[in-house]
């Protein structure tokens, strides 16, 4: 069985040893290690991040396994995850009407390239009910006013209950989830967006970037917090424009990015990779 530790604490003398020896002494093969130190080695206050993939040569299962390491965490105050490589994590998708960031997520998983277990899409609107269904998976539509977004939040909590959900996707979802419904998931929900913000907010960014002649643009993927479009930032990339594209091309190129960062994203999240610490990650390679 191959498993996934995610492990942090204050760095301390003897952490990476002991964990080691820890997992040898469970017949554990130590397949991929990196680590990083948070504030320098040594130094007052410095944090110790490591993910260590490993396999186990016997039958024991993940719970006695972090139950016998529980000693080892105790003694160094870890945070310890986890994670068995062999169950891929619940995940739902939500979107509005744009189907760029869907449509490529939808084909990766399909195809065996991102390794979750998706098990519904939610939107706000049914443009995409064909083509989400033709795949073979759910699609609950559950629109969405101003005055009635609290009871719809609660039907998107309730669908993401009802399929025991445990990441959420926002694949341009064109709604502001409330400080709840975020609470209820939290760093379980990637959101991804242009990366102007705080420029040019609002509708219609790409002609604002356009007016304005901007030279690069790009995209960001990150956890949703309580604010808006602040949380811990997984991915990010940019693409370099000239004034010779007009608006829409500027928009196809922002697509573009956006379809590449937020997979990246979700793939990192999926495949354990991803450590969140204050407002800011850590993204093992």
């Amino acid at each position: 069985m191959s498993y996934v530790l995610l492990l942090s604490c204050p760095d301390r003398f003897g952490v990476v040893a002991a964990t080691a020896e820890f997992i040898a002494s469970q017949e554990g093969n130590i397949i991929h290690a990196e680590q990083y130190v948070k504030g320098g080695v040594g130094g007052d206050g410095s944090v110790f991040f490591q993910r260590i993939e490993f396999e186990l040569t016997n039958d024991r299962s993940a719970t006695d396994f972090h139950d016998a390491f529980q000693a080892v965490a105790d003694r160094f105050a870890m945070v310890v995850d986890l994670r068995d490589n062999s169950v891929p994590i619940p995940t739902a998708i939500m979107c509005s009407k744009q189907p760029h960031c869907l449509y490529d997520l939808l084909t990766r998983w399909r195809s065996g390239e991102m390794p979750m277990d998706l098990r519904v899409v939610i939107s706000n609107h049914p443009d995409h009910r064909d083509i989400v269904e033709h795949m073979g998976l759910p699609f609950v539509h559950l629109p969405v006013t101003q005055d009635t977004r609290p009871e719809q939040e609660l039907e998107v909590l309730a669908t993401l209950a009802e399929h025991d959900v445990e990441l959420t996707v926002m694949a341009r979802y064109m709604q502001i989830l409330s400080d709840n419904f975020v609470s209820q998931h939290p760093m379980r929900i990637i959101n991804i967006h242009h990366s102007f913000l705080p420029a040019f907010v609002g509708a219609n960014p790409y002609r604002q970037a356009h007016e304005r002649g901007v030279k690069l643009i790009g995209a960001t993927a990150h956890y949703a917090t309580a604010d808006l479009d602040e949380g811990p930032i997984i991915a990010q990339d940019t693409a370099h424009v000239t004034h010779r594209e007009n608006v829409q091309q500027l928009t196809a190129r922002g697509r573009d990015v956006e379809t590449l960062v937020l997979s990246r994203a979700v793939r990192a999240h999926l495949e354990h990779k991803v450590a969140v610490h204050g407002h800011r990650t850590i993204v093992y390679s």
